[in-house]
């Protein structure tokens, strides 16, 4: 894959946090953007005409703890969302307490393990045992089976469950139907399996898709890093 070409006025930027904006790290709640990062987010929305906007996995309320509330937001892969200058709103429901229980019940076997609350959504994180993946994935989709509604999502070093609605590619395209979204070229740029969903939308709508880091992916261009992302975006608009 090409390094990306510079972004055009006629684009509207789609940006993953973890992994692409910042670098993964054990302590999730460490994680947060360079300190030039809200000021070039607010040059590149600017020239887009405020067709920026960050879509997570995190919840509303802790993505926006860590990016400006000058752009647009989405969290729990698009079940939650956020117009710029708007507050974080309040989660949208929560994962049924059985669910929760039976993971919490497998996790409890694995030191370093952790279960991270996100509303609906549910995630494994097993950085700190990497070791223990697979054995995890297998006893965890056992449990998912009595939750017909929900599947199992795989990320860097974290295993989701989400609902059907959970979907980075749904939440794209449901914003290119919004201003100032209308008219405009999706571009996403994301790291893992979660974003892949949303680059297939965005080369759909005659957009493009950018790969950051290693691994298989759909996506036309790459950046190796998330240092690299931001060098792009400091390139500024052609």
């Amino acid at each position: 894959m090409m390094p990306p070409p510079l972004l055009r006025s006629d684009h509207g930027l789609f940006l993953d946090f973890d992994g692409t904006l910042a670098d993964l790290q054990e302590d999730a709640s460490a994680v947060v953007l360079p300190q030039s990062g809200p000021q070039t987010l607010q040059r590149v929305s600017d020239a887009l005409s405020g067709a920026l906007a960050i879509i997570s996995g995190r919840s509303l309320a802790d993505l926006s703890l860590r990016v400006p509330d000058a752009h647009w937001r989405l969290g729990a892969h698009g079940l939650e969302i956020a117009a710029p200058g708007r507050p974080a709103s309040a989660r949208a429901g929560a994962a049924p307490e059985a669910l929760r229980s039976a993971f919490q019940d497998v996790i409890r076997s694995y030191d370093g393990v952790w279960l991270e609350d996100k509303g609906r959504v549910q995630a494994v994180h097993y950085r700190m045992r990497p070791q223990a993946g697979p054995a995890l994935v297998m006893a965890l989709e056992e449990r998912l089976n009595a939750f017909p509604d929900y599947r199992l999502q795989h990320g860097k070093m974290v295993i989701e469950a989400k609902p059907a609605g959970a979907n980075k590619g749904l939440a794209l395209a449901e914003l290119m139907r919004t201003s100032p979204f209308v008219g405009k070229r999706p571009i996403m740029v994301g790291d893992d399996a979660t974003d892949e969903d949303a680059m297939k939308v965005a080369l759909a709508l005659g957009g493009a898709a950018i790969k950051v880091g290693e691994g298989s992916s759909i996506a036309t261009y790459r950046l190796a890093t998330p240092k690299d992302v931001w060098t792009w975006l400091e390139q500024g608009i052609t």
